[in-house]
């Protein structure tokens, strides 16, 4: 029996139609959410999420400010310039496209951001309150990943994932998220790969999250029959975009499945709109 599609667009528009009554409010209170982007440099695919991330703010009646920077900017400029956002009144969400020149400190450049304004939910302040379980303005794959999850409306409580990928703003965030639901959750990364051993860890995963960038990397007859199965993974072959997972073997073992494109991603750009919605609410005390 074939997994049922997890349908990112429909939860997605689900979220946003939930939205729309709150930006009515917030601006009829004086305070409009909008959103302020910083591109550094001509990263093509920064710049494709530039124009999704316009798109989808003007469709809701939040405005959308892009300030480019030549990849030469100096890292002082860039701080400087995050510390004018973040007293500007009028900008109530922040978010800084990745990647950076390699002269400049990303990490540093987050923690300048205003964790009220963090549009994306990557500074140390925003991050540690996913610790304690409770995050304001969460990461937003992270949190897109559990409201994937979470419309499969499966018990949480004692099951078993596997996070497959490690970076700070998806692999990481989203084991502590799990954690607090009481799932018992293994995190694998490269050197899990070079030991050979990730076949057997997936293989138990009841629910299984991969965000690796590698194109099949999880083979279809590893997934546990009735898994729930979040690829995050976004891979160009042959013109083609697919994910992290064999798809079409995955989902027959799978009870649900996201697919690629059409899953993950819309979801993310929802939580970006719900956080920056959340941070006008912060700044205004509701």
């Amino acid at each position: 029996m074939s997994a049922e599609i997890i349908d990112g667009k429909k939860i997605a528009n689900e979220i946003k139609e939930r939205l729309k009554e709150e930006i009515d409010i917030l601006k009829k209170k004086g305070k409009p959410p909008s959103l302020s982007a910083i591109q550094v440099g001509e990263n093509p695919g920064s710049k494709v999420y530039v124009k999704a991330q316009r798109k989808s703010c003007e469709s809701m009646g939040i405005e959308y400010n892009l300030h480019q920077f030549s990849e030469n900017i100096t890292q002082k400029e860039l701080s400087d310039f995050i510390q004018k956002l973040n007293q500007d009144p009028r900008v109530t969400g922040i978010i800084l496209q990745m990647p950076l020149p390699g002269h400049i400190n990303a990490r540093e450049m987050q923690r300048l951001i205003d964790p009220t304004k963090d549009a994306e939910g990557v500074s140390p302040t925003n991050m540690g309150m996913v610790v304690y379980g409770k995050p304001l303005l969460g990461p937003c794959t992270a949190m897109a990943i559990m409201e994937l999850v979470k419309s499969t409306k499966i018990d949480l409580y004692g099951k078993e994932a596997v996070m497959v990928g490690h970076s700070d703003i998806v692999g990481k965030p989203t084991a502590l998220l799990l954690l607090d639901k009481f799932v018992t959750t293994s995190v694998c990364h490269i050197a899990t790969g070079e030991r050979g051993s990730l076949p057997d860890y997936v293989k138990k995963a009841e629910i299984l999250i991969v965000a690796v960038g590698k194109a099949n990397l999880i083979k279809g007859e590893w997934i546990k029959e009735g898994a729930v199965v979040i690829d995050v993974g976004i891979n160009r072959i042959e013109g083609k975009i697919v994910g992290d997972v064999e798809f079409d073997v995955a989902k027959e073992r799978a009870s649900y499945i996201t697919p690629v494109p059409g899953g993950v991603g819309p979801v993310t750009t929802a939580m970006l709109l719900r956080n920056t919605v959340e941070a006008a609410k912060l700044q205004i005390g509701s």
